[in-house]
């Protein structure tokens, strides 16, 4: 197995890792409530998706 000749610094370790953050959530405006939601999914604030209603979702209060 290989090993290490040289230890990595932190910043050479870190400038690796740059990358490996998650990237932020895509989001998109229902055309039903106009409310934000993640695209391609059931509105979880209205339960519509294209156009018609697909769940039921319970009010609040």
């Amino acid at each position: 197995m290989a090993h290490p000749k040289h230890r990595h610094s932190h910043s050479r370790s870190r400038k690796r890792r740059a990358h490996d953050a998650l990237p932020t959530e895509s989001l998109s405006v229902c055309p039903n409530c106009r409310e934000m939601k993640r695209p391609h999914r059931v509105c979880p604030h209205c339960g519509f998706y294209k156009g018609k209603q697909i769940v039921e979702v319970k009010e609040e209060e």
